[in-house]
This record gives structure tokens, C-alpha cells and sequence, in this order.
């Protein structure tokens, strides 16, 4: 299952059943867990692990050291999860110090062609990034995010559940749970509500989410004023949590 000429380091784990490529480079550290799949001419370097049944493509680089300045060579990891698809001329970077030391991926992610994802972003699951994505460094994303081509998020964001980047939309600070974001500059375009029928959220949780966004972006209320009316209904309304919680959380602000 492993092409002659592949180049894989002595010090590699390859479970049984992995699939490695012609010319892919395997480095020492590299843990790839059964049913993985390695292109021809991928890269995977460093501490990285890859678990059970994911997909890397040709070309794609993994785990390599982080594109920043800072880092002196310390020793850092990429964590990568279950049934995960990251297709051709992906990069994925390893942590940093500064950062907490380890880049993670979380499980069944579709990662298409030419995206980058920095050192130390945390990546929830089930999310799409289309063709040339792009996510600094520290970028936080949760699950079921969907990322339109040549969209991306600043260092440091943070992105909710269920949110939506349109294409080239590059946000600068933090995306709150189901929200929609398009346009140059970006703005919030409201919820993303077919994502959450296909995600199995019935009419009235629905309805709840486009009414928190309602009070939150359209009543002209200041930040405070908007989460004192939304903290009100979580008692009767618990799928708030997700887009009140990022609210509370933001370090950068919320893009509004």
C-alpha cells in the first residue's frame, strides 16, 4: 500500500491499510491512523497526526512549519481528525509557542484545492472551505462553517457554528453562530437559514435565530443592550447559546 517510491522516515506510524502515493514525503514524526490516504507528491512533516479514513491529495503540504516570524523551531503539532478531505495544493501549518503549540482540525472536513490554514487555528467539524480559503493565524472556527472560494478570516477571529462566508469575503473580526456574511467590505446579510433546515433545525428554532439576528443587527441597540433582551429567552430558546456565547466570548468584536 506504500508506492516504492515514497519516502517515508523511519520513525513514522503507518497503520495497516494506509495508502501512500508515488514520491509522497512522509517525515519522521507523522502518525497516520488506518484508512488514510496519501496522494502521490503530497508532504506530511512534523508532529502530525492524521486519524482514521482521511484523505490528503496530491501536492497538498501538512504540518510544516508555521509562516511566522517569530517561531525559533520549538516543538509544535498538527492534530488532524477522522474522514477529513483536503484536496490538492492544501497547506495546513503546525502550532507555535505563542499559540498553544498545536494546530487541530476536528473530523469530516472538505478542505478544497489551494486553501491555507495557519498555525494554531482550531477548526471545529463538518465544515466546508472552498477553493483558496484562507485562515491566519489563531483563527477559531466552529462547526458546520461553510467557507465560499477565496474567503477567509483575519488572525485571531473567531467564527460560529453554522456561519457562512460568501465569496472573497475576508472578515476582520468575529462571526456570531448562523450568521451569513457577504460583499467587499463584508457585512452581516442575515441567517443562514438553509444550512440550518439541512442541519435538521425545525420552523420554530428558525424563526428564534432570525429574530435574535433581527434585535442584535437591525434595532439599533448598542452590544449590551441587544444581549440583555437575547439572554432573556434562553431559558425557552436553548439554540441561542451557540450565537449569544460568540457575542460574550469576542476578543476582536463582532462584525455588525
Amino acid at each position: 500500500m506504500i508506492h516504492p517510491t515514497a519516502i517515508v522516515g523511519q520513525g513514522a506510524k503507518i497503520a495497516n491499510g494506509v495508502e501512500i502515493g508515488a514520491y509522497a514525503v512522509i517525515g519522521d514524526d507523522v502518525e497516520l491512523m488506518a484508512g488514510c490516504r496519501i496522494g502521490p507528491h503530497a508532504v506530511i512533516m512534523g508532529q502530525t497526526r492524521i486519524d482514521r479514513g482521511s484523505r490528503v491529495f496530491q501536492f497538498a503540504s501538512i504540518g510544516e512549519e508555521p509562516q511566522d516570524k517569530k517561531f525559533a523551531g520549538e516543538q509544535s503539532a498538527l492534530e488532524i481528525g477522522c474522514n477529513n478531505t483536503i484536496r490538492e495544493f492544501v497547506t495546513i501549518n503546525r502550532g507555535t509557542a505563542d499559540g498553544g503549540g498545536v494546530t487541530r482540525i476536528g473530523d469530516a472536513n472538505w478542505i478544497m484545492a489551494y486553501c491555507h490554514i495557519a498555525h494554531d487555528c482550531q477548526v471545529g467539524s463538518n465544515c466546508v472551505f472552498a477553493n483558496a480559503t484562507t485562515l491566519a493565524g489563531h483563527v477559531t472556527v466552529g462547526d458546520f462553517v461553510t467557507f465560499a472560494g477565496f474567503s477567509g478570516a483575519h488572525q485571531f477571529c473567531r467564527i460560529g457554528d453554522h456561519a457562512f462566508l460568501g465569496m472573497y469575503a475576508g472578515v476582520p473580526q468575529d462571526v456570531p453562530a448562523y450568521v451569513m456574511i457577504s460583499g467587499r467590505p463584508p457585512r452581516p446579510r442575515g441567517v443562514n437559514t438553509e444550512g440550518l433546515k439541512r442541519r435538521g433545525f425545525d420552523a420554530a428554532q428558525i424563526r428564534n435565530v432570525r429574530e435574535a439576528y433581527r434585535t442584535y443587527y437591525r434595532l439599533g441597540l448598542s452590544q449590551e443592550q441587544a444581549l440583555v433582551e437575547l439572554r432573556a429567552r434562553l431559558d425557552s430558546q436553548p439554540e441561542l447559546v451557540p450565537f449569544i456565547s460568540g457575542i460574550e466570548a469576542s476578543q476582536r468584536g463582532v462584525l455588525r
